[in-house]
């Protein structure tokens, strides 16, 4: 999770004046907070997320904690293939996360039939994340969802209005099982070429070869 940090400085004379961080991860605001309130001259020191949430130091700490042993800072990478001669769908998705101060990378793919368009196809993948999330025991949490497609990024941040009857069949499984799971979802889109890892799942579920497997990330 990512915050900013907001507080009012005084100086030694009985000046004040509000000053605003820029966004950082929420451990590295933890620090820059507890340093604020060494010097004394920090005021009402508050730590604002995404969804414009305020939270004090010790809120924020007792969060952090409270969330160590389970799945944080997440994100979702998605993409869906979809073979135009067969009708055939690969899904792919990779999930990137930390727990227990350790980090993680979650890759799964699935062949898929039924499907009609390469954008459904991408809309399966995206939920491919979500059910993988919910295995994982993802809940009540900011959660980043990367992905090319304009279509359902577009769609989910309602930039563009959802027409396709089976889109928006979509839509609404997806708006469900986030709701049911606490998530509160941060969309990014993305060049093709910085979601390669996910289409190459997709390509490779595609071919018939699954991949489903969990590895700890080197942070170095």
């Amino acid at each position: 999770m990512n915050v900013l940090i907001e507080w009012i400085y005084r100086t030694p004379k009985g000046v004040e004046t509000t000053f605003r961080s820029e966004e950082m991860a929420a451990t590295q605001a933890v620090l820059v907070g507890e340093d604020l309130e060494k010097t004394g001259r920090a005021k009402s020191i508050i730590f604002i997320d995404r969804f414009d949430s305020s939270w004090t130091l010790k809120e924020l700490k007792g969060y952090l904690k409270g969330i160590e042993t389970e799945p944080h800072n997440v994100t979702v990478y998605f993409d869906g293939g979809f073979d135009r001669a067969t009708y055939n769908s690969g899904l792919g998705c990779v999930i990137y996360y930390e727990q227990s101060g350790k980090s993680f990378r979650l890759r799964r793919n699935a062949f898929a039939t039924g499907l009609v368009s390469n954008n459904e196809a991408e809309y399966a993948s995206f939920y491919l994340g979500l059910q993988e999330l919910e295995l994982l025991g993802v809940h009540h949490l900011p959660v980043r969802f990367v992905g090319d497609s304009q279509v359902v990024i577009n769609h989910l941040n309602e930039e563009w209005p959802v027409v396709e009857k089976d889109l928006s069949s979509w839509a609404d499984r997806i708006e469900a099982k986030m709701n049911d799971l606490g998530i509160q979802p941060e969309y990014e889109l993305v060049p093709r070429k910085a979601n390669a890892e996910a289409d190459r799942l997709a390509t490779q579920a595609l071919n018939g070869i699954e991949i489903t497997g969990t590895s700890e990330m080197n942070k170095n």
